[in-house]
């Protein structure tokens, strides 16, 4: 299951991108919702929140290496908690989604704006993004339960 879930994360954020890449670049934006949500192609040389800027190698590396980890976590030691599974299994395929990226661009193609009229702008996102965050809030969650269960 977890195998899925990581090729099928991999592949969504690919298609997205390569969708983003196709019809974005050209134009300077599509609105979906006036003043609030577009798509509006960025090429995100750094991080999360565009830390880290240029600094593809390191990011490559980390990214690396918390896989690796994450990869090796769940081999030795598995997880009872099939929620667990899955988190781990949506921060690595974003993880993934984005290293390719850094492979072979250079940068990190994000593409999904958010934003509220003029006044305040999340920082564009992709994907990969998406799984990553929604990977961690549920290890966060299946963490805090199985602490409260603990006590």
């Amino acid at each position: 299951m977890e195998i899925l879930i990581i090729l099928l994360g991999i592949f969504i954020d690919r298609i997205t991108k390569i969708w983003a890449v196709q019809n974005l670049a050209q134009f300077s934006q599509i609105v979906i919702i006036k003043d609030i949500f577009s798509f509006l192609y960025l090429e995100n040389r750094g991080a999360a929140f565009g830390i880290l800027q240029n600094r593809v190698s390191l990011l490559t590396i980390i990214t690396i290496m918390v896989v690796s980890g994450m990869i090796f976590y769940m081999v030795k030691h598995g997880f009872k908690s099939s929620m667990v599974k899955i988190s781990f299994s949506l921060i690595i395929s974003g993880a993934l989604g984005n290293l390719i990226d850094r492979l072979f661009y250079g940068y990190v193609v994000d593409f999904i704006s958010v934003h509220f009229k003029d006044i305040y702008y999340f920082p564009i996102f992709n994907v990969a993004d998406i799984l990553v965050v929604v990977g961690t809030i549920l290890l966060l969650f299946c963490l805090l339960k199985e602490e409260k269960y603990e006590n």
